[in-house]
């Protein structure tokens, strides 16, 4: 038997929304992959302003990320080796920009603009936590005391 369609509707992305303004991360995922061990993972992301995810990178050849929004504004912004901003890109349901994929090795991370946001996100499987290369020294872990400072410097590059 036939498994039944995920459908994606405003009930499904209000409650994930609000589940994510209720956590102290500030954001909440669902899974349309099933296991970690997927070959494919596809997720969508609710996040609110004040969430925090450090610059990363998937170091993977194979990794490639593509993030597309859903609903509301999302900045992401990409660095290089050294912690440099590379470029900046605004991601708007309805705007200019409305997805981006991400090279593997290339590190980045975004941000909610606005509460209510929401992005779809893409890329291989399986699931594995970041390795410490993955993770650059320049930018602080999350829930550290420079968290906070890094993210208010990140949303003034989108004038927030």
């Amino acid at each position: 038997m036939l498994a039944a369609p995920i459908i994606i509707n405003r009930q499904m992305l209000d409650e994930l929304s609000e589940e994510a303004r209720q956590l102290p991360r500030l954001r909440k995922h669902r899974n349309f992959h099933g296991a970690d061990n997927a070959p494919c993972h596809r997720l969508i992301i609710a996040i609110e302003p004040g969430s925090y995810i450090p610059p990363h990178c998937h170091a993977d050849r194979n990794k490639d990320e593509t993030i597309s929004i859903v609903r509301g504004r999302i900045g992401m912004v990409f660095f290089d080796a050294q912690g440099s901003v590379t470029q900046r890109l605004l991601l708007e349901a309805g705007g200019e920009t409305q997805g981006v994929t991400i090279p593997a090795g290339m590190f980045h991370s975004l941000l909610a603009l606005e509460p209510g946001a929401v992005f779809l996100e893409a890329k291989a499987g399986p699931y594995l936590p970041p390795a410490d290369s993955e993770r650059p020294a320049w930018a602080p872990l999350e829930n550290t005391a420079e968290a906070p400072a890094y993210l208010a410097a990140m949303r003034a590059l989108f004038g927030s």
